[in-house]
């Protein structure tokens, strides 16, 4: 882990606090930015950042920190401003905790936000998923109507000769359909010669 204060009595009880729990802490740095610049040099699990520093707030840091290596942070403030509170949910931030921070607290804090990382990661994964499925089913469309045009076939007959070619030749569909948007030779004479 990772503590960023500005206020090095408070980081220091941090370090303590997370150490007695049995977590590892990197380091304590006085703002957003050395933070960061100490996760380049020792990578970690989590940001542990208050709201308010010097030279780079916690949630410019927690944004960074997320949408670069993929660091869940909890944010800890003495301030439970709405303005700040509304901003943590796009920024990485996935647990805030009111000061002074307790073990209990902690505790539950760090088991949250992992949570809820994991589930965002998850997600993430998904629509990345689902972005490649639409991009291949739309490859293919493209590479059916490309078959229909050329060769005066019907939509379905188009497909299926796709099909058997990639069953033949024991390789994804969408790699015949690249083929035949390629105009790939000896790909299109075997979709062409099927019957």
């Amino acid at each position: 882990m990772i503590i960023a204060d500005d206020d090095h009595i408070i980081a220091t009880g941090l370090t303590s606090t997370l150490k007695a729990l049995g977590h590892d802490v990197v380091g304590a740095a006085p703002n957003g930015q050395a933070a960061i610049d100490m996760v380049k040099q020792s990578p970690v699990d989590m940001a542990i950042l208050d709201i308010r520093m010097p030279v780079m707030d916690g949630l410019e840091a927690a944004g960074i920190l997320w949408r670069e290596s993929e660091i869940p942070t909890i944010i800890v403030s003495a301030y439970s401003d709405e303005v700040y509170l509304s901003e943590t949910g796009e920024r990485g931030v996935f647990a805030f905790l009111l000061k002074p921070v307790t073990p209990d607290g902690l505790r539950a804090a760090i088991s949250v936000a992992w949570a809820r990382a994991l589930k965002e990661k998850e997600q993430a994964g998904r629509v990345g998923q689902l972005e490649q499925t639409l991009k291949n089913r739309q490859t293919v469309e493209r590479a059916k109507w490309r078959l229909v045009e050329s060769l005066g076939i019907g939509e379905p007959e188009a497909h299926s000769r796709m099909q058997k070619v990639a069953r033949d030749q024991r390789v994804p569909l969408i790699e015949i359909a690249m083929r035949v948007i390629e105009d790939d030779g000896p790909t299109m004479k075997l979709v062409t010669n099927r019957a």
